[in-house]
């Protein structure tokens, strides 16, 4: 029976890093700013967002939530990142997804300043992922890199299977991991119309699933003594889940996260530390 990973312990570990950080940062003067730029109402981004504060505020970070009109266009939003980028007490900008209907996100968030760009979402921080010296990843992406660092897996030449080809984590996890000299398949749509993605996902060595899907993947295809990092959160009922059949899948896995108090809590964390990583960079620290 595969052991439970437990994102919690992970999180606390990156929280506290983040709490010494930020009290060197006040002891020069240097207070890191977070803002969330928020259009329209969009009842999981509240939520999301009053978790960010609740978090912020405990690590002593200034947070603020810039909202915008549903009916703002695009370069309306455009202009209030800029107004943003410009700001020198703003030290981090996150923007909530999704933005209204006929916006071009990529070219949004394109425009949020890369020294700025908590979630690594902008194409310059993007870009050096590619060349292996990143600075700033997307938040899920680095999460997933932290749990296998904290399980002290030696990467070099493993079978990694990322399910999933999201520009915030499928794309991402896979540079980051290739990194490291993983043999990384990323699957999609196309691998499962195939009728390809069981065989691959048989063959994971670790196994990293980021679609969305409820029990998208069927425990018994999981390989024996494998690592399982579950990223999605789905609600089934009165239940949340993952992609992966949790309950066949720990009797096979060697290691797993469970959804929740997996890598969603580790996500949060990162965004703390991104945030103080960035207004470091700012301040020449």
């Amino acid at each position: 029976m595969g052991n439970i990973i437990d994102g919690k312990v992970i999180a606390e570990k990156i929280k506290d890093e983040v709490k010494k950080e930020i009290e060197q940062l006040k002891s020069k003067g240097i207070i890191p700013k977070l803002v969330s730029v928020s259009v329209g109402e969009n009842p999981a981004s509240i939520v999301y967002m009053n978790q960010q504060k609740k978090n912020c505020e405990k690590m002593g970070i200034d947070y603020e939530i810039m909202k915008l009109q549903e009916k703002t266009d695009e370069n309306g939003i455009i202009e209030a990142i800029k107004k943003l980028n410009e700001d020198e007490k703003v030290t981090g900008i996150i923007l909530q997804l999704p933005l209204p209907k006929g916006v071009d996100t990529r070219k949004v968030q394109s425009k949020i300043a890369p020294e700025k760009d908590v979630e690594g979402v902008n194409p310059f921080n993007m870009g050096w992922i590619v060349y292996g010296r990143s600075t700033i990843a997307p938040c899920t992406a680095l999460a997933v890199k932290e749990i296998i660092e904290h399980l002290g897996i030696n990467l070099y030449g493993k079978e990694v299977v990322m399910v999933g080809h999201s520009d915030i984590v499928g794309k991402p996890v896979a540079l980051l991991l290739v990194d490291k000299f993983a043999t990384v398949t990323i699957c999609h749509i196309g691998t499962s119309d195939a009728g390809k993605l069981k065989e691959h996902v048989e063959r994971a060595e670790i196994l990293i699933v980021a679609v969305g899907k409820a029990n998208l993947i069927p425990g018994e295809w999981i390989k024996e003594g494998a690592i399982v990092i579950d990223v999605g959160i789905n609600r089934v009922g009165d239940k949340i889940v993952g992609d992966v059949e949790f309950e066949k899948a720990k009797e096979k896995a060697s290691w797993i996260t469970p959804v929740p108090g997996g890598v969603g809590v580790i996500t949060t964390s990162i965004l703390l530390r991104n945030t103080v990583l960035l207004a470091k960079l700012q301040k020449g620290i």
